[in-house]
């Protein structure tokens, strides 16, 4: 049998790594993440990385993950793969509504689908972009979460701008950063787009195939406008979480930037 070798990442240690980033006591932290990135053993697994987190914002800070469930959509739309049309009438009649506590993640990562079974842990309500939190600003946070333009002014991401929150790319890039979405609902541009979206829920006690509507959201240019942030405002705190490059910065200065941007750039 062959011996692990290299460094051993402990809940100590990656506590460490995110403080020397500039993770501090009391912050509302959202976090997005790899946990394969991480890249080295680590005692505890994923549990270690959420707990290393917790301690670091401390019992007045406030941690949040996205924990999006797009595929619970109409079958209509799917691409990847699509569906035969003879089982979308099935398909939406049988697809279990969102439930918060049950509703698994949708390509979110091992970090958020542990984090939001952690007792304490508050989730929001929207059943394809719903956002879950633990800490002083959790039920502010989850609470209240709008139906339509689910990551607009009625979601976690303008609460966590309100609480003047920080973003964590903990192993991901810009593209992952959700906070940037906001700032398209804030932006003004030509090509911005109406859309409908529908998902069964459960809506005063009865199973409903209910509609919202929202915009038609794009990160194609997220990693532009992240590397342009960066260079134009120094905001952007860099370094490692055991093997993990990882990006800490405001996100109301984010948010703000990027509308901006977007206003005057896409077209």
């Amino acid at each position: 049998m062959e011996l692990m070798q290299g460094k051993l990442i402990t809940v100590e240690t990656l506590r460490s790594d995110l403080t020397a980033l500039g993770v501090r006591e009391g912050m509302t932290l959202l976090v997005h993440s790899s946990f394969k990135s991480l890249g080295q053993w680590v005692a505890g697994g994923p549990v270690a990385m959420i707990l290393a987190l917790e301690q670091a914002i401390g019992d007045t800070g406030t941690l949040v993950v996205p924990t999006h469930s797009n595929d619970l959509s109409d079958p209509s739309g799917w691409e990847n793969p699509p569906v035969p049309t003879e089982w979308w009438d099935t398909i939406r009649e049988q697809m279990p509504p969102y439930d918060p506590d049950l509703t698994p993640l949708w390509h979110m990562g091992v970090i958020p689908e542990l984090f939001r079974k952690q007792s304490g842990v508050k989730r929001s309500g929207h059943p394809h972009v719903s956002f879950a939190a633990r800490g002083i600003h959790a039920d502010f946070i989850t609470d209240h979460h709008g139906l339509d333009y689910g990551l607009g002014e009625q979601s976690p991401l303008a609460r966590i701008y309100e609480t003047e929150g920080w973003v964590l790319l903990l192993g991901v890039g810009h593209a992952s950063n959700t906070s940037l979405h906001l700032a398209e609902y804030r932006a003004d541009f030509p090509g911005k787009k109406e859309i409908s979206s529908s998902a069964p829920m459960i809506l005063q006690g009865e199973r409903q195939w209910v509609k919202f509507r929202d915009i038609e959201i794009d990160s194609e240019d997220f990693e532009k406008i992240g590397a342009d942030f960066e260079r134009d405002t120094g905001k952007v705190l860099r370094g490692c979480i055991a093997g993990a490059p990882a990006m800490l910065m405001p996100q109301k200065a984010l948010v703000d930037y990027a509308a901006e941007w977007m206003t005057h750039t896409r077209k």
